[in-house]
């Protein structure tokens, strides 16, 4: 029992990824927030929040790439209506940056 339990220990520890921040508990904890650009942004700048912040955006970016060729539309123009419903559809108590800059708690 004892073996097995110190394997279990060793394998989660070999998997980064197991212990990695997601979206969810990010938003959840109040360290990120959605934008009306597309892309969400820290609240909080340690270096856990800050690599979950460049990972996420820069996926949504490759996939804003790719709907705006599809679509004969530019990066910039699937980014700010993704944004627009990305902020829309934040839960209650997720954070998401108004218009004016300003972080406001749904």
């Amino acid at each position: 029992m004892k073996r097995k339990l110190t394997a279990m220990l060793l394998a989660l520890l070999m998997i980064p990824s197991a212990w990695a921040l997601t979206l969810d508990e990010a938003r959840q904890q109040g360290r990120v927030g959605e934008t009306l650009s597309g892309f969400i942004a820290a609240r909080q700048q340690d270096d856990e929040t800050l690599a979950l912040v460049k990972r996420i955006n820069d996926g949504r970016t490759q996939q804003y790439q790719r709907v705006a060729q599809q679509n004969n539309l530019t990066t910039s123009e699937v980014a700010r209506i993704a944004g627009e419903k990305l902020v829309n559809r934040a839960g209650s108590g997720e954070y998401v940056r108004g218009i004016n800059g300003q972080w406001l708690r749904k």
